[in-house]
């Protein structure tokens, strides 16, 4: 069994001054973490890099060339035999199923993706599973920050949970 933590739009410092404790804790325990883009500065890049023992990582809109310079658009990694794939943007929720069919399916088992700060876990009619962490740092309109843990065996995601971030200071929460 392997675990993954799945990050997204950290959008560091701005929103946040550093990640929450517990996502630390969870970063520095996984066996691979994926970050689905937005982190807003190199030092983020850096810092997750040296505290993971893996990084998987892609760029967001709103990562400038510090960022750019570590990171493609988009990536590919297999854990326990699940083929994943990484980006930070899909499009708007109407029709994301179908857009990621056409782009995805066959490719990968599960895509992850950010950029709406929305946890999101739905599953197109190819069989592609689509997640989204949400946002450990901004929660936007949902009701906590969050990020996402999943649990990778025998060529399947065994277990995916949602851990929500208690409010704390210097956390955007608009």
């Amino acid at each position: 069994m392997a675990r993954l933590v799945v990050v997204a739009d950290t959008h560091l410092p701005r929103r946040a001054k550093d990640l929450p404790a517990p996502v630390w804790a969870a970063v520095e325990a996984a066996d691979v973490v994926a970050h689905a883009g937005d982190w807003c500065d190199e030092a983020t890049v850096l810092a997750l890099r040296a505290r993971s023992a893996r990084l998987v990582g892609v760029a967001g809109n709103n990562d400038g060339p510090d960022v750019r310079g570590h990171l493609e658009e988009t990536a590919t990694f297999t854990l326990e035999g699940v083929r994943f794939g990484l980006v930070h943007e899909t499009g708007g929720r109407a029709g994301r199923e179908r857009r990621c069919d056409a782009a995805w399916a066959g490719a990968v088992d599960v895509l992850l993706f950010g950029h709406s700060h929305v946890p999101w876990d739905s599953t197109t009619p190819r069989g592609l599973r689509l997640l989204n962490p949400g946002s450990p740092t901004d929660r936007r309109r949902q009701p906590a920050c969050t990020w996402l843990e999943l649990d990778v065996s025998g060529g399947r995601v065994a277990g995916a949970t949602w851990h929500e971030v208690p409010p704390r200071v210097g956390t955007a929460q608009r």
